[in-house]
């Protein structure tokens, strides 16, 4: 019923979707993609598409965590890491906040001539905008009394200029007791590879210690915030969920140096160092002072979850360090409940964090304290991270009967481990599925090939049963075999593979793409969502993948089938490892809308009529999405953030088509069709 005159089609095509250039417009297609809108199917979870968060690229300190020093509290192993100094300086170490103990005395030379500073090197330089203002702030004191004055230079240690600074201020200490003292700095010009001086006193001697600096714009002008363009760029994204505060980082390279929430909220300046997890790993990318602050710590998280819409979801340590890196079980808390009485506290302590009465609980009313009475609402809790096999199983075992009956309104998450088709991914979901976990973490960083052959990966329900835990798509990207970075290619495929999770709603419940940031001089791992340095980002070809997805949700999935040249319908007739067209659809109940997502992965553009059963008349017009991911080594960068970006255009549906409309889907693109329902 839908072939038309071929000169006729393919003119009509051709106005339906902006297409690449110079598109090879196959006019004999006869692809039918069939909406049923009659009876609304799966609801889509609102946590469905989202975020995880990972420290690793500088992904915190010196990334998201806008805080622009290095080392501010001098308790880096080498306590001067990030730091130059001259003249009479000296370390001590009873300095007032006892889990941060280390500070710097900056004494007079005893010349006039010899100069005392301190000067940081910030993370791989400091970013600094020009006519923007930056807040300074240290603890200071004069341990003779009296009164001292520090000079604050921001300084361009390679200008021409007579002078280096970019700006300055002046700071006057008084007393013997430890006080917090601030000041503004405004440079005078835009500069990423600053560095920040402290001058002390030339004739007094003075005590510094937690020495910070934060651009007075942050995200939602938090004073501890979140630098504004990457957080914006998490905020409008719309994810549902916010996994945190990340995977391998979790466990630690051994327990001692795992992530601790404990240690990352209360005062900031009186939270722990820590290891970071990535800091020993990568030999042929090695940044030895990559540390956690912890300045961004599980408050801050809770926070950003917030304010940018998503529902937080914290992992927790289940009594492992890195099963990649210890193959003893000695490396690993005993497993008995005494053993994991820690990791069971720490469970349902963070419960009582988020979600608790601060009349109550001593957690909640430290929550409280620190500026957000009302409960933050806690839904999930992961427990443990991509570990597998009976170590996990029997750990999980232990801990997550006491966090039921301590709280049996939190869905728990458990994983199927660090593979997706492997024994112990089977052996997880199986022992996950024994366990009654509501979720399970699933992770797959793979090749552009291996996605090919997983198009129809959740329509086969073998062993996910239909009363069991749900799929958490926790951690996946794609790449290409050689060419282990961003690219639209690989994103292209990601599209593709994300309409199987799309019609499969009903098992999958969450899919966070990973990693989420990468600081492009910090960076050990790819592709990366956002890339960033320290003054511009970019929003990836992969980030627009899930951003269009995560804006176009919609609430119920509706059944779709697709019919390539005639041939017999189905929901994917794309054999296996093969290019093609895909499809699915959703309703958007608040808005009345039909949303259509199509991906062509073909070389040359392919047309389909769209047909939509169980409507009397569609708008005469639908909105047109195109994500052109036809350059296949293009990606968007900080220096050339647009380069790939959606399009978006309108369509005219022909008067004596109500219910159908005929499009070209460009080759090597992902399109969304938005169309309202007219009766």
């Amino acid at each position: 019923m839908f072939r038309k005159q071929l000169l006729a089609c393919a003119s009509l095509m051709l106005m339906a979707a902006p297409v690449a250039a110079n598109p090879v417009v196959v006019v004999t297609d006869n692809n039918v993609i069939t909406v049923d809108a009659k009876k609304p199917g799966a609801d889509v979870q609102p946590t469905m598409y989202g975020i995880f968060f990972e420290d690793i690229n500088y992904a915190a300190d010196g990334g998201l965590y806008a805080e622009l020093l290095i080392n501010r509290s001098f308790e880096f192993p080498n306590p001067f890491a990030g730091w130059d100094i001259s003249g009479k300086v000296s370390l001590k170490n009873d300095g007032p906040f006892d889990r941060n103990p280390h500070y710097v005395r900056l004494a007079p030379s005893g010349h006039s001539d010899k100069h005392t500073m301190i000067e940081n090197h910030g993370f791989f330089g400091i970013g600094v905008k020009g006519g923007e203002e930056y807040r300074f702030s240290l603890w200071a004191r004069v341990p003779d009394g009296g009164n001292a004055k520090l000079w604050i230079d921001l300084v361009d240690n390679a200008t021409m200029d007579e002078d280096q600074k970019l700006g300055n201020a002046g700071v006057d200490i008084s007393g013997k007791e430890w006080k917090k003292y601030t000041a503004i700095l405004k440079p005078k010009r835009t500069f990423a590879k600053a560095h920040l001086r402290v001058w002390g006193d030339g004739k007094v001697t003075t005590d510094v210690e937690h020495i910070s600096l934060f651009p007075v714009k942050t995200y939602r002008g938090h004073e501890n915030g979140m630098r504004q363009d990457l957080a914006q760029a998490l905020e409008d994204l719309r994810p549902g969920v916010f996994r945190f505060p990340g995977g391998c980082i979790v466990e630690g390279t051994d327990l001692e140096t795992r992530y601790q929430w404990k240690n990352t909220v209360g005062p900031v300046e009186n939270r722990p160092l820590n290891e970071n997890r990535w800091h020993y790993t990568f030999t042929q990318r090695y940044f030895p002072n990559y540390f956690q602050s912890y300045g961004l710590g599980f408050f801050e998280y809770f926070q950003l979850s917030e304010e940018i819409g998503a529902e937080p979801l914290p992992v927790l340590n289940v009594g492992m360090a890195c099963q990649f890196q210890n193959n003893k079980d000695a490396a690993h808390a005993p497993c008995t409940k005494e053993g994991l009485q820690q990791f069971i506290d720490d469970c349902i302590d963070l419960i009582e964090f988020a979600n608790g009465d601060p009349a109550k609980n001593q957690w909640a009313k430290l929550r409280a304290d620190m500026g957000h009475p009302a409960p933050f609402n806690l839904k999930f809790l992961g427990i443990g991270n991509e570990q597998w096999e009976a170590p996990y199983f029997d750990r999980l075992a232990i801990i997550a009967p006491e966090v039921r009956k301590a709280h049996p309104e939190i869905k728990i998450i458990g994983t199927s481990g660090p593979n997706a088709e492997d024994q112990h991914f089977y052996n997880g979901w199986k022992a996950m599925t024994e366990l009654k976990a509501d979720l399970v973490d699933e992770h797959f960083y793979r090749s552009i090939e291996w996605y090919k052959k997983q198009m129809n990966r959740y329509d086969d329900r073998k062993f996910y049963t239909k009363k069991g835990p749900r799929v958490f798509a926790g951690e996946y990207a794609c790449h290409d075999s050689g060419k282990k970075w961003n690219h639209s290619a690989a994103s292209l495929y990601e599209a593709a593979f994300m309409i199987n999770i799309e019609r499969n709603a009903d098992l999958v419940h969450m899919a966070t793409y990973a990693p989420l940031f990468a600081h492009v001089e910090g960076w050990q791992w790819r592709p990366d969502a956002i890339w960033f340095d320290n003054l511009k980002s970019a929003r990836t070809t992969a980030y627009h993948v899930q951003a269009l997805y995560a804006q176009n949700k919609g609430t119920n999935v509706l059944p779709t089938t697709l019919s390539i040249n005639g041939g017999k319908p189905s929901v994917n007739p794309v054999p296996s490892g093969e290019d093609g067209l895909f499809a699915s659809a959703v309703l958007d109940k608040n808005t009345n809308e039909i949303i259509i997502k199509a991906v062509n992965t073909r070389e040359s553009a392919q047309t389909a009529n769209i047909y939509v059963k169980g409507v009397k008349k569609l708008a005469p017009k639908a909105t047109v999405i195109t994500l052109d991911l036809s350059d296949y080594d293009a990606d968007n960068t900080p220096d050339d953030p647009e380069r790939v970006k959606p399009v978006t255009t309108t369509m005219p549906v022909a008067a004596d088509k109500v219910t159908s409309f005929e499009v070209t889907v460009p080759a090597r693109s992902f399109c969304i069709y938005k169309i309202q329902r007219a009766e």
